[in-house]
């Protein structure tokens, strides 16, 4: 394997890894932070909505 292969196996395992790193971090923050969100919300409606159905 001469050295313009090795760089090129480098640069895609560099760029393998990140795409690998950057979808966990998608999984473990992301995906929670906008479930989290939406419950809230749908929380929020429900109470505005039981108020404007007693007035």
């Amino acid at each position: 394997m001469d050295l313009a292969q090795f760089v090129g196996f480098l640069i895609f395992l560099s760029i393998f890894t990140l795409g690998f790193w950057l979808m966990i971090f998608v999984i473990s923050f992301v995906i929670p932070y906008w479930l989290v969100g939406n419950f809230i919300e749908n929380r929020q409606l429900k109470k505005e909505a039981k108020l404007a159905e007693k007035e």
